[in-house]
């Protein structure tokens, strides 16, 4: 198995980890609350209230756990069993039980729906009650025993193990080396598995006898991120220097650390900074008996200072604060030492990059699918404009290598529903990992990066050549230049009048762009005024940026705004900013149906011939930009 496999499946256990614990999390603060406050060393010492606190961790927590992963894979009746077996080992553990709801949970689920499945069918009209009820009392019954006699002590002497290997850590004051291997845990996203399979778990046993414990902010130190995203924010360039502030801010007020792992990511030696401040952070609490009372999540400030006791403010805001800067010093200092990745905003070099980039990604071995191609899926987020561009030029490509199969263009939400019936699935680079959750990997993937680089349409029809092939020691043959001024087909002039034609345009932002396009669109009467709204929703979750310096501003292809199709272009000169792209030609697009695409293809083809980009931009008139867009044909 290699290392990616081993990644894939340690990140499902650590997902699986957390969709038992992040639906209780606020029980676990409440419970923190608790404790903060009332316990001993508290902040309101009470001996009545304090009463709650010990059996909430000892039963309540770990049910919760048991009930939640039930249900997670059998719904309200894997819930029940769940609980009912989790209490075998809580009674029979004198540690606290997380882990072990965690196995008797799914475990009860699993068998309960085993049983039901066997039986399902065989049930006399009238018993299915009383069967579905003795069935999970009877399992239920034998799953508390065994857990009671068998594996609560087997998960005791685990907890006892590794609770002393952690003991003896702290007594030599080795704990902070554990940041060595937990931060590049951490931005491979297998950060679930760390903190609440083995942190929790451990700090919560710990807590329930000192009140405290470090180990709960072994991986929930936050601050070691934001100290990473500042440095960027200060010394990084291009796109991730603009974006940092906003995941700093996210960062500090939210506590979701998964925002700053791509900025680490981009330049893996920065992972250095959140190491040294986790190790700075670990040896203050160390050695100052620093702690919180409870896990901190989300690891925000607010989060780590309601989980503080009394006795711990001094030396957590210490060791919070002192992180951050030392994580801050060392990420800027390797930003500024560094070269850093090129933010490329000009569109001749983004076109090279990218092209180069796809041709080095073409595997060595390509695999041989031995069947006919008969049709592809072009998938994009909506549907409508960036799937339905790049369909029409692959389809282009393939058609001059003699190759004609059906390329459709679709939501990439709706693949799931169509791979019985694909060959082949092409989507951009930012949407791979979804388009392979959406088919649950049953069609092999192609992927681009740029939509407007012919040359990357060159380099997939390539690999669909080999994989596709009768004979696949055949070589391609060459381009069929006849094919270059094919025509789309007959199109809709009322969707793109010359009065959507926008020539000599400035905007100052990406804003201002897409709100002259819904201004355009909307008083062309393509689309009512919400339709605004979905076209700035739609560049927040993908963003509309094609390549080659042009745009593709659109709403969501279903969308009750669109009354009728539309499209509309603006001539930007001078260009305007799009995530740190620089775009000089702007194509607004309503999309109701199928009308628009004979159009919108012309469009995609003629961006993507040669010199038409630097043409487009420099043109004067309109009638030069219809007879460059062929619409009239």
């Amino acid at each position: 198995m290699d290392l990616k496999a081993i990644q894939a499946r340690v990140q499902k256990f650590g997902a699986t980890l957390s969709d038992m614990v992040m639906p209780n999390i606020g029980v676990f603060i409440g419970w923190g609350l608790l404790a903060a406050l009332f316990i001993p060393t508290g902040w309101m010492p009470n001996k009545l209230l304090n009463s709650l606190v010990s059996p909430i961790i000892t039963y309540l927590l770990p049910t919760l756990i048991g009930y939640t992963a039930g249900a997670n894979i059998y719904g309200r009746r894997g819930g029940v069993i769940g609980a009912f077996a989790t209490l075998g080992v809580v009674v029979g553990s004198n540690v606290t039980m997380l882990v072990g709801g965690m196995i008797m949970g799914p475990v009860g689920a699993l068998l309960l729906r085993k049983f039901d499945q066997k039986v399902k069918g065989h049930i006399k009209p009238g018993l299915e009650m009383l069967i579905d009820n003795f069935s999970l009392g009877i399992i239920g019954f034998l799953l508390v025993v065994i857990g009671f006699l068998a594996v609560a002590p087997i998960i005791t002497s685990i907890q006892n193990f590794l609770s002393a290997g952690v003991n003896i850590m702290m007594k030599h004051d080795i704990l902070p080396l554990t940041s060595l291997l937990v931060q590049p845990a951490q931005i491979l996203f297998l950060n679930n598995a760390i903190n609440h399979g083995i942190m929790v778990p451990l700090g919560l046993q710990q807590a329930a006898g000192a009140g405290k414990s470090i180990l709960f902010l072994v991986e929930a130190n936050g601050a070691i991120w934001l100290g990473l995203v500042l440095a960027f924010s200060v010394f990084g360039k291009g796109v991730a220097k603009r974006t940092a502030p906003g995941a700093a801010v996210i960062m500090f007020l939210g506590g979701i650390a998964e925002v700053c792992f791509p900025y680490c990511l981009m330049m893996p030696l920065t992972i250095l900074g959140p190491m040294a401040g986790n190790i700075f952070s670990l040896t203050v609490l160390s050695l100052f008996h620093g702690g919180t009372v409870g896990p901190v999540s989300p690891g925000s400030v607010f989060a780590f200072y309601m989980m503080t006791p009394k006795d711990s403010v001094l030396v957590n805001m210490v060791a919070y604060f002192g992180a951050c800067i030392v994580s801050f010093v060392v990420t800027g200092a390797i930003l500024k030492l560094s070269h850093q990745p090129v933010d490329v905003t000009d569109s001749q070099n983004a076109t090279e990059m990218a092209s180069n980039d796809v041709v080095e990604a073409i595997p060595a071995d390509i695999k041989y699918l031995g069947k006919p191609l008969q049709r592809i899926i072009f998938a994009c987020d909506a549907g409508m404009g960036s799937s339905a561009m790049g369909a029409s030029i692959l389809s282009a490509e393939l058609q001059k290598k003699g190759m004609d199969p059906q390329v459709d263009h679709m939501a990439i939400a709706k693949i799931g529903e169509e791979v019985d019936h694909a060959d082949l699935i092409v989507t951009n680079n930012n949407l791979e990992e979804r388009a392979h959750m959406m088919s649950k990997d049953q069609l092999p993937i192609l992927t681009v990066k740029n939509f407007m680089d012919r040359g990357e349409y060159k380099d997939i029809v390539a690999i669909i050549g080999k994989m596709f092939a009768q004979d696949p020691s055949t070589e391609m043959p060459t381009d069929n230049d006849e094919l270059d001024d094919q025509s789309v087909g007959t199109v809709d002039a009322d969707i793109m009048p010359e009065k959507n034609i926008v020539l000599d345009a400035s905007f100052r932002t990406k804003k201002e762009a897409i709100n002259a396009c819904a201004d355009l669109l909307i008083a062309g009467g393509y689309a009512s005024p919400e339709y605004r709204k979905e076209m700035f929703a739609r560049d927040e979750d993908v963003s509309v940026y094609m390549g080659n310096g042009v745009a593709l501003p659109h709403g969501l292809t279903m969308s009750d705004s669109i009354k009728h199709s539309g499209i509309c272009f603006i001539q930007v000169p001078q260009g305007v900013d799009f995530d740190g792209n620089k775009v000089y030609l702007i194509v607004g697009l309503a999309g109701k149906g199928e009308e628009h695409i004979q159009l919108l293809g012309k469009i995609a083809q003629s961006l993507t011939e040669e010199g038409n980009i630097d043409k487009l931009r420099t043109a004067t008139d309109k009638q030069q930009i219809i007879d460059i867009l062929d619409i009239n044909h």
